[in-house]
């Protein structure tokens, strides 16, 4: 009886040790959220500005080929496939008439319902006195099956603006969308005696 007794006391004790040490380790959810914040959390990532150039302009690109093979995919007459068309718009300086055809066409030539942009770079091109900005890059096209219809290398004007509200801060547009880059002049030098 005694050594019963005792076992049990012995228990009890080991108990209370354990649900002492528990309450004490773990803090729950709900504390981590309330005492964090995103310096401890999430690393500040640090960009030069032709990085940043870069990356925007890859996700304006990819933007603006997924809203065309959204519109391509409807009726085109509906108003969601209006509101579509206005945002394609909107990435472009001055859209007209003809901003579109090329792309739609192709788009629609070839069936394509996904597009996948890679290896994006951006670079200018000197035209007399300009300064003109490009992004060259790949295109893969899928078809309804998710089947790769091809790589296609494509290029892209655009021109960042700069807004009234802050000095570092600029609007992208799209100037031309599947564009040749200008040809450079093919004067050739000759040498004569």
């Amino acid at each position: 009886m005694k050594r019963i007794n005792n076992f049990l006391i012995f228990t009890l004790m080991l108990l209370a040790l354990a649900s002492c040490s528990k309450n004490k380790t773990e803090a729950s959810d709900l504390d981590k959220l309330r005492n964090s914040n995103n310096t401890k959390s999430y690393p500040a990532v640090q960009m030069d500005s032709m990085q940043a150039v870069n990356t925007i302009t890859k996700q304006k690109v990819q933007e603006l080929l997924d809203l065309s093979t959204l519109y391509l995919s409807g009726n085109r007459n509906t108003e969601i496939d209006t509101v579509i068309y206005s945002q394609m718009e909107s990435y472009f300086h001055k859209p007209d008439t003809l901003t579109f055809k090329k792309l739609f066409r192709e788009l629609d030539s070839l069936k394509v319902k996904t597009v996948k942009v890679n290896n994006l770079n951006v670079y200018k091109e000197f035209y007399k006195l300009d300064t003109l900005d490009y992004a060259k890059f790949n295109v893969e096209y899928f078809d309804n099956k998710n089947r790769s219809l091809g790589i296609f290398e494509k290029n892209a004007q655009y021109i960042l603006l700069s807004t009234a509200k802050a000095k570092k801060e600029f609007k992208f547009y799209f100037l031309d969308f599947y564009s040749a880059p200008l040809k450079k002049d093919s004067t050739s030098v000759v040498v004569t005696k």
